[in-house]
């Protein structure tokens, strides 16, 4: 567990939008390493990253990150790269052994999005992850697109070639809404 500040549970190789760390951008993008995450209620998540001339740059948008050079060409705003902005300070980073690298299918603003599992961040210790109906994972895809987005769970199916079946997002499942003991 972490407050605010945290790390992926194992680097990623980017490129950063040079227009979010630099006064005059003379490349359009810049190799780094994406290493940690800053949490922040009512803000975007935030990226710490090491740039390739050695300075760390820490609280960079998802959305100014891209997992290839293409991906920086696409245009992609706060609410493509997630759905809800942090909730709390906060949390825990996973990569389930089950999910590494499947694909599956996120939505970014309701659009169905072709990409591969990268890890979970599971906020904790705040008003809404005690709750049922509001507990949440976020799941962290590189999209085929070349960006990343961080969708909770509900909004990310997953493709396992030799289980799932179907090909879109399941209908009729219900959400959550007790809690059990067994004690009571």
């Amino acid at each position: 567990m972490y407050d605010l500040v945290g790390q992926l549970p194992h680097h990623q190789y980017v490129f950063v939008d040079t227009a979010f760390t630099h006064r005059t951008p003379e490349m359009p993008s810049i190799p780094a390493i994406w290493f940690g995450l800053v949490s922040y209620p009512g803000r975007a998540w935030g990226c710490t990253v090491l740039l390739e001339n050695g300075a760390v740059y820490r609280n960079l948008p998802l959305h100014a990150l891209a997992h290839t050079i293409g991906g920086l060409h696409i245009p992609w705003r706060p609410s493509d790269a997630q759905h809800w902005d942090a909730y709390g300070t906060k949390f825990s980073t996973l990569c389930y052994d089950t999910l590494r690298g499947l694909e599956c299918l996120a939505k970014t603003n309701d659009v169905g999005r072709d990409g591969v599992y990268v890890c979970t961040f599971a906020p904790m210790g705040d008003a809404y992850s005690a709750v049922p109906a509001q507990s949440k994972e976020l799941v962290l895809v590189a999209l085929a697109n070349g960006r990343y987005t961080l969708q909770p769970t509900d909004r990310v199916v997953f493709r396992d070639r030799s289980f799932t079946v179907g090909d879109g997002f399941p209908h009729g499942l219900r959400r959550q809404d007790e809690t059990y003991s067994a004690e009571g």
